[in-house]
């Protein structure tokens, strides 16, 4: 029986996109493929998955961090009046295999990097909305930026916005960002979106960026439906 590294189950609301507040289940798969600066999320597999059955209670049950399909079915059924089940990580695409399998209680969120465009085939007809960060050259080292975005537009194409699904792009803005590097990715792949959400990284947003931030947004405008919407959860403290 397969098993994949998992490190939280739990159940709260989307804090980020243009889903935001919509009431999910989130499955937290262990692994990436990249490494950006301002990735929050531990890289080491963890002792334990833990497992909040009551909602926003801070209560966990430990549970193995190593889970087959039948584990995260039964404990995503526990929670009740769901949107969608959001499956994260890290990049849960590098377990796409094992998703494309999964028997889950409510339509598939999938939060993903888009640098993975084979294994983003294996999971076109599984999922119903996609979040497709778009990483810049400054978020991480080691790859190749043509070839890095030559695989991001072909994720997006493959799970592009369609009547089944809703595909859309999410791009992580600092104070460091090269807005002409957003306005030529969002040119490359705007066929493919629904829209383009510009989330300013909290910790990194000062009033000196706002001014450039919003001359963002009018320009990509022109070329797709665009919204700034920074992580509302880190506001509230609900994640």
């Amino acid at each position: 029986m397969e098993r994949k590294p998992v490190s939280e189950i739990f159940c709260a609301v989307q804090g980020e996109g243009p889903y935001v507040g919509a009431r999910q289940a989130f499955v937290r798969f262990v692994g990436c493929n990249l490494d950006c600066s301002y990735c929050d999320t531990p890289f080491d597999e963890p002792v334990h998955c833990l497992f909040e059955k009551v909602p926003g209670s801070g209560e966990f049950e430990k549970l193995s961090p190593l889970l087959c399909a039948s584990d995260i079915e039964e404990r995503t059924r526990a929670f009740d009046n769901l949107h969608s089940v959001s499956l994260t990580g890290g990049e849960p695409l590098l377990h796409a295999e094992f998703i494309r399998d999964l028997d889950l209680p409510a339509p598939v969120y999938l939060e993903t990097n888009m640098t993975l465009p084979e294994k983003a085939a294996i999971l076109k007809d599984s999922v119903d909305y996609v979040a497709g960060d778009v990483k810049l050259p400054e978020e991480f080292e080691g790859s190749n930026f043509v070839e890095h975005i030559e695989r991001t537009c072909r994720c997006f194409r493959t799970l592009r916005s369609n009547q089944h699904r809703d595909c859309f792009c999410k791009i992580i803005v600092t104070s460091s960002t090269n807005t002409a590097d957003v306005m030529d990715v969002v040119e490359q792949m705007s066929d493919y979106i629904s829209c383009v959400i510009l989330q300013p990284v909290t910790q990194h947003t000062r009033a000196t960026d706002i001014q450039t931030i919003l001359s963002l947004q009018e320009n990509l405008l022109e070329i797709k439906n665009t919204l700034i919407i920074p992580q509302t959860h880190k506001m509230w403290g609900c994640l």
